[in-house]
């Protein structure tokens, strides 16, 4: 049995493509694969805290050292790295705003890449992923046409930030989906059209 963690980041409900996409990647994959465990946790309408004082107090001091407060500051970052560290697989919802990640989706990442918990680092100073042996599929929407060959190509810094921050931790096997030029008509429904044809052919292999 595989347990998949499937996170949404946009605050739209029905009208988000990047929420509909990932939906029908994790219901085909449910009925690919009934036996698997499928965890799910909504940071577009349920946003996770962004970090604060008592948190980076928290996450660079000892564990022993800690006082009521800074434990309870460290209390949903540790739910999150668990629930992280449980699943062997990632689905992850991702619309693009303002060339890079919402908020929402940022403020979760600052929760989960601790020291200790998801990277080590070594007396040299040198950094290591904890996070190893696991999968990902990133399923974006964009506006416009960011693909590799486009002008707008420089502009993606999605892309490129979440391979960097996940690799990171420890998660290099990676599957991007990126729903291009979603506000250009009929280029839309070509590009809705292609991101679930490779939704089909990824479940096959992933």
């Amino acid at each position: 049995m595989v347990n998949i963690l499937h996170i949404d980041s946009s605050p739209r409900g029905e009208r988000s493509h990047s929420r509909e996409l990932s939906k029908e990647f994790v219901s085909a994959w449910r009925a690919a694969h009934p036996e698997d465990a499928i965890a799910y946790r909504d940071i577009g309408r349920y946003p996770v805290p962004h970090v604060n004082e008592a948190w980076i107090a928290a996450a660079f001091s000892p564990p022993e050292t800690h006082t009521p407060e800074l434990t309870e500051a460290l209390r949903i970052s540790d739910e999150l790295i668990d629930e992280l560290l449980a699943a062997d697989r990632y689905v992850f919802g991702v619309p693009m705003y303002n060339f890079n990640i919402p908020s929402t989706f940022k403020a979760y990442i600052d929760q989960i890449v601790r020291a200790n918990r998801t990277f080590a680092i070594d007396a040299q100073g040198g950094f290591r992923g904890l996070v190893e042996g696991k999968k990902a599929v990133i399923i974006t929407a964009r506006g416009a046409d960011f693909s590799p060959t486009s002008p707008a190509a420089p502009y993606d810094f999605q892309e490129p930030y979440l391979r960097t921050i996940f690799g990171f931790i420890g998660i290099t096997d990676i599957q991007f989906i990126n729903a291009n030029s979603l506000n250009e008509g009929d280029a839309r429904t070509q590009s809705l059209s292609e991101a679930r044809a490779a939704i089909k052919d990824l479940i096959t292999h992933w």
